[in-house]
C-alpha cells in the first residue's frame, strides 16, 4: 500500500546542511570530480549566464581555489550560495555560486566568475582580504524586515542605479560599503585613475548621478532572502547602451562614461540590510553580449 505521505514534500534543509551542500559542491569541483555530488534528475547548469553540462566549463579548468570564503544561504527556499577566489591553472579569479537544493540534491547550480579577461581592473585579488564581518552577523531581531520588504529594498538599489539621476529609492547606512569583483568601490580614494567617485560612499555616489550611463537593470531575480542574517541575493543584467558618455554629476562636476560600447554585466549581488538599510554589498559580474537573455526565470 501506498504511503499516504509519500506526496509531502521534503523537510526545508537545516542552514548547517545547506552551508554542506557548499562546501561538498566546491570540494568535489577542484577534484574535478561531479559524481562525488548527488544531483536531482533534472539539473540546470549555467555558467557566465550559459547552460552547460554538468562537468563542463570550470570543473575542466579549475587548479585551486584560495580562503575567501563568503557563505551564505536561505534555509525556506532551499538556496545556498558562495564567493570566493579560484584558480584556473594558477591564475586567480572571483566567483559567485548559487546552489539550490531539494529532498537533499542539487538542482540548480548559477556561476559567475570575474576572470582576467574582463574589461577594466577586474578581477581584483587581495585588495579585500577576508569578507566583512557583518555578513555573517545576525540581525538583531528589532531590526529585521521580512521577506517581501527585504526583496523590495533590494530591489530599490537597482531602481537608484538604474538611469541614476541622482533619486534614491533605498536607504544605506553611513558606513555602508561595496565590494565589485574583490575592488572596494566606496570610501576607497584614487582606487581607479580617472575614476573619482570612488572616493564617496554608496548613497553619495547615487547623490551625484554617477551611474546615468546605467541603462537598465534587466530581468532581476531574488532567489535567496535569510531574514535571520539580513542577507538577500541578487540575479540580473545591466544593460550599457554607450549612448551616454560625457555628463556631468548633480553639483555640475564634469564626469566620463568609462563604457564605450553597448555591452551587458550579467550578476550575481549580495546585500546585507540591517534596519531597512543596506549596509554593505558585494558584487561578482562579468561582460556578456547586448541584450543576452537569461536561461533563468525571473522569481
Amino acid at each position: 500500500m501506498t504511503d499516504k505521505f509519500n506526496s509531502r514534500p521534503p523537510a526545508p534543509a537545516s542552514r548547517a546542511e545547506l552551508l554542506g551542500h557548499v562546501t561538498a559542491y566546491l570540494d568535489a569541483l577542484v577534484a574535478k570530480d561531479p559524481s562525488r555530488l548527488k544531483w536531482a534528475d533534472h539539473v540546470v547548469f549555467t555558467e557566465q549566464n550559459v547552460q552547460l553540462a554538468v562537468g563542463d566549463g570550470l570543473w575542466g579548468t579549475i587548479s585551486g581555489r584560495r580562503d575567501y570564503d563568503l557563505t551564505f544561504c536561505d534555509p525556506e527556499t532551499g538556496e545556498a550560495g558562495w564567493i570566493g577566489i579560484v584558480e584556473e591553472h594558477g591564475v586567480p579569479g572571483i566567483m559567485a555560486l548559487r546552489l539550490r537544493i531539494e529532498g537533499g540534491a542539487i538542482s540548480e547550480v548559477e556561476t559567475i566568475l570575474s576572470r582576467r579577461d574582463d574589461p577594466g581592473p577586474f578581477p581584483v585579488i587581495g585588495q579585500v582580504m577576508q569578507p566583512h564581518p557583518i555578513f555573517f552577523e545576525d540581525v538583531p531581531p528589532a531590526q529585521r524586515r521580512p521577506r517581501a520588504r527585504m526583496i523590495a529594498i533590494a530591489d530599490g538599489y537597482f531602481d537608484t542605479l538604474q538611469l541614476n539621476d541622482g533619486t534614491l529609492f533605498t536607504e544605506f547606512t553611513d558606513d555602508c560599503d561595496r565590494v565589485e569583483n574583490g575592488m572596494q568601490t566606496t570610501n576607497n580614494p584614487g582606487v581607479i585613475l580617472s575614476y573619482d567617485i570612488t572616493r564617496f560612499g554608496c548613497a553619495e555616489q547615487f547623490r551625484k548621478g554617477q551611474f546615468v550611463y546605467d541603462d537598465r537593470l534587466r530581468h532581476r531575480r531574488f532567489p535567496l532572502v535569510d531574514e535571520e542574517k539580513g542577507l538577500v541575493l541578487a540575479g540580473g543584467f545591466i544593460d550599457h547602451s554607450g549612448r551616454i558618455v560625457d555628463f556631468n554629476w548633480t553639483d555640475g562636476t564634469p564626469s566620463k562614461s568609462v563604457f564605450f560600447y553597448p555591452h551587458s554585466f550579467v550578476l550575481l549581488e549580495l546585500f546585507k540590510i540591517v534596519d531597512g538599510k543596506i549596509a554593505r554589498i558585494e558584487a561578482v559580474f562579468t561582460t556578456v553580449p547586448y541584450n543576452m537573455p537569461s536561461p533563468w526565470p525571473r522569481t
